[in-house]
């Protein structure tokens, strides 16, 4: 782990990384993108948890999985992790990169 540069810290998951663990069922990945992004293009299995109206004690609870914010670059996804982490929940791992890093890699996502 490392500072978050807008708060706590932050772990960088690899979108290998992520999809190994979206394909094996131990990771959550919540997307704070907005509705409109969501629309256009997502990842498959991300859960929608906009940033313009975040509220950490509102986040779905991961169960026995990890729960790893996305965006589309990743620099949201560091400020949803520093939200989370201020309300107290120990949340500190993001897909860096996002969704342009996913479909770098040759990822599939759903489209509209």
């Amino acid at each position: 782990m490392q500072p978050n540069p807008f708060g706590g810290v932050i772990e960088n998951l690899t979108v290998e990384e992520v999809r190994a663990g979206l394909d094996d069922g131990t990771i959550l990945l919540v997307d704070v993108r907005e509705p409109n992004e969501l629309a256009a293009e997502r990842i498959p299995g991300a859960v929608e948890f906009p940033l313009s109206t975040f509220d950490a004690a509102a986040l779905p609870d991961p169960g026995d999985k990890t729960l790893v914010f996305s965006c589309r670059s990743g620099q949201r996804s560091q400020k949803a992790a520093a939200a989370a982490q201020a309300a107290g929940f120990d949340l500190h791992r993001h897909m860096a990169g996002g969704i342009l890093a996913w479909k770098d890699a040759g990822f599939p996502t759903d489209r509209d």
